[in-house]
This record gives C-alpha cells, sequence and structure tokens, in this order.
C-alpha cells in the first residue's frame, strides 16, 4: 500500500482511522472516494495539519464546537469550512483505533449482527463495532453542525446563543 509523509483532508475525503505500523509508530489509514492510502502521521496530527492550513487549530475547532453544541462528548470538528468538511469520530479521540468519518459522503447506514454498516457514496460498505442507534445519532449530530457552521457563515449575526445553556 501506498504511504505518504503528509496529507491534508479534502472533498473526496471518506475516512480515515489509526493503525500501527511494524516499528509500533502511530500511522493513518485514509480512505478517499476512488484510493485507500497510508499516511506516516496519526489522526490528530491529520486533522491539525488541515485545519491549520486554513488559519486555525484542532484545539479551537474542537473549543468550537463544544461552544455551539453544549459541553457534548465527542464532538464534530470543522475541518475546512471553505470546502464545508466536517468530521465525526466514532469513539474519543484518545483511542488510537478511532475512525473519523466525513457526513456528506455517508449514503446509508444499516445494522448487521449489532454492528452498524456504513455505505459511502462509492458503494464502499464498512462495520463500525458500535449499535446502529449511536453511529447514526452521532452522523446527525455532524450533520447538524455542518449545516450550523455554514449558516455562521453566511450571516455571523443570526446566531444567538441559547440562554438556558448559561451563556
Amino acid at each position: 500500500m501506498f504511504i505518504q509523509k503528509k496529507y491534508i483532508i479534502n472533498p473526496h475525503f471518506m475516512y480515515m482511522a489509526g493503525q500501527f505500523d511494524r516499528n509500533a509508530k502511530l500511522c493513518t489509514i485514509v480512505t478517499e472516494l476512488n484510493r485507500t492510502f497510508i499516511v506516516d502521521k496519526s489522526p490528530l496530527e491529520i486533522l491539525n495539519d488541515s485545519i491549520r492550513c486554513i488559519g486555525f487549530d484542532l484545539r479551537g475547532a474542537m473549543e468550537t464546537a463544544k461552544f455551539l453544541l453544549g459541553n457534548k462528548y465527542m464532538c464534530p470538528i470543522m475541518v475546512n469550512p471553505i470546502h464545508k468538511i466536517c468530521v465525526f469520530p466514532d469513539k474519543s479521540s484518545i483511542h488510537n483505533d478511532v475512525k473519523w468519518f466525513n457526513p456528506v459522503h455517508i449514503a446509508r447506514t444499516f445494522s448487521s449482527n449489532q454492528q452498524a454498516m456504513i455505505e459511502f457514496t462509492n458503494g464502499l460498505i464498512i462495520t463500525v463495532p458500535m449499535k446502529l442507534y449511536s453511529f447514526n445519532h452521532k452522523l446527525q449530530t455532524a450533520d447538524q453542525f455542518r449545516k450550523m457552521m455554514l449558516s455562521i457563515e453566511q450571516d455571523p449575526f443570526s446566531f444567538e446563543k441559547d440562554p438556558r445553556k448559561g451563556a
């Protein structure tokens, strides 16, 4: 499999997952619409590099998501508002094998053997070891967050924080 030294998330990005190489270094398997390859960086390094390309950082993106969505666990992250790329994790980002998904390329989800099956727009189907309901909830939150960020971009003064949430 082809190994890249660096990678910036682009509109073809479908999902990525951490995986250790033979030297026990955390790398990332990235799947785009028409190719899969390994990047010699961790998923969080790829996220940070991708967000830095537009002048922000991963920590700020995570804080913005928590501010807008409430103090939710495992918030989605806006990677690139210019290309409308938002990603969400299937589990906490502290896990090395976390998968990060781009909701734009998820065509449908269904259940098989008590696990979530994800079908992408290019026909690829993968299994995620979690309940379908949990995965769909994360997917819906990410999609709502993406739409929220895009509406704030269109008219930043139209956004008001809910006073019941304490801000």
